[in-house]
C-alpha cells in the first residue's frame, strides 16, 4: 500500500463522462514521479477527456479519483487554479498569445501565477528558453517560428513553475516526424529531471524509440498495455 500512498495520479474504477454520455468506465491508472505514460487510441476514444480529468476541466462522477492530493470527484472550482499550477499543460494548438513575443507569453504567465521580481522572472525565462534549446528566441512573435520552435517554447511555458505532473495532447500532432520526434525527446528529458510525463499520441513509432508505460482507449475501457509493446519490441529484435 505504501507505493500507492505516493502516486501523483491514483484514479480507481473512475468513469468519465463527456456529456452526460459516458466515454471511459472502470479507469484505473497510477502515475509515479518520474513516469512516462502514454495514452494510445482512435480518435475519440476517450484520451483527450481522460487528461481534462486531472487538471479539472471534466468533473469525475464514480470511483477515487486523486491528482496530487486533490480529490477531482469533490474538488471546489476556487481549488482548481491551485491544482493548475501544480500541472504543465501542453495543447496541440499552441495557445500561445500572438500578439507578444516568446518572452512576454512566458513572463504573463509567470505574473499571472504570482511571480513578482523581475530579475527572478527573468532568470527563470531565460533558464527555460535554454532547456528547451531556445535561449536565442525570447524576442521573437510566434508567427515568426516553426510548429516544431512553437511547441518548445508551449514545453517551456509548461515547466515555467516547476510542474510535477506534464500533460501533452497530441504534442507532435501538427509536426512532421523528424520535429515529433525531437519533442518527445525533450520531453524525455524533462522527465529525467524529475517531472513525470502523460503524453496522449497516435504516433506508435515514438513508443518504441522512446519506451514508458503505455495504455490504451478502446470500447470504452483503459488497458495497460506496455507489455504488448515490449514483446513488439523484442521480436523485432531478434
Amino acid at each position: 500500500m505504501e507505493e500507492t500512498a505516493n502516486a501523483l495520479i491514483q484514479y480507481k474504477d473512475v468513469e468519465v463522462d463527456q456529456q452526460e454520455l459516458c466515454v471511459l468506465s472502470e479507469v484505473n491508472l497510477q502515475l509515479f514521479k518520474g513516469d512516462f505514460l502514454y495514452l494510445i487510441g482512435k480518435v475519440g476514444s476517450g484520451k483527450t477527456s481522460l487528461l481534462k480529468t486531472f487538471y479539472g476541466e471534466l468533473g469525475v462522477t464514480q470511483g477515487e479519483a486523486q491528482v496530487l492530493g486533490y480529490d477531482m470527484k469533490i474538488i471546489k472550482r476556487k481549488h482548481i487554479p491551485q491544482l493548475r499550477r501544480k500541472l504543465g499543460i501542453v495543447f496541440q494548438d499552441f495557445q500561445l498569445l500572438t500578439d507578444r513575443s516568446v518572452y512576454d507569453n512566458l513572463e504573463f504567465v509567470l505574473r499571472s501565477t504570482g511571480w513578482k521580481n523581475k530579475e527572478e522572472i527573468k532568470d527563470r525565462i531565460y533558464e527555460v528558453l535554454e532547456q528547451v534549446g531556445m535561449s536565442n528566441k525570447g524576442y521573437k512573435l510566434p508567427n515568426e517560428l516553426s510548429g516544431g520552435e512553437q511547441q518548445r517554447i508551449v514545453i517551456a511555458r509548461a515547466v515555467l513553475n516547476s510542474p510535477q505532473i506534464i500533460l501533452a495532447d497530441e504534442p507532435t500532432g501538427n509536426l512532421d516526424v523528424e520535429t515529433g520526434r525531437a519533442i518527445v525527446e525533450l520531453l524525455h528529458n524533462i522527465c529525467t529531471q524529475g517531472a513525470s510525463v502523460i503524453m496522449t499520441t497516435h504516433n506508435l513509432q515514438l513508443l518504441k524509440e522512446f519506451p514508458g508505460r503505455v495504455y490504451r482507449c478502446e470500447e470504452h475501457r483503459l488497458a495497460n498495455v506496455t507489455e504488448e509493446f515490449a514483446e513488439k519490441e523484442q521480436i523485432g529484435d531478434n
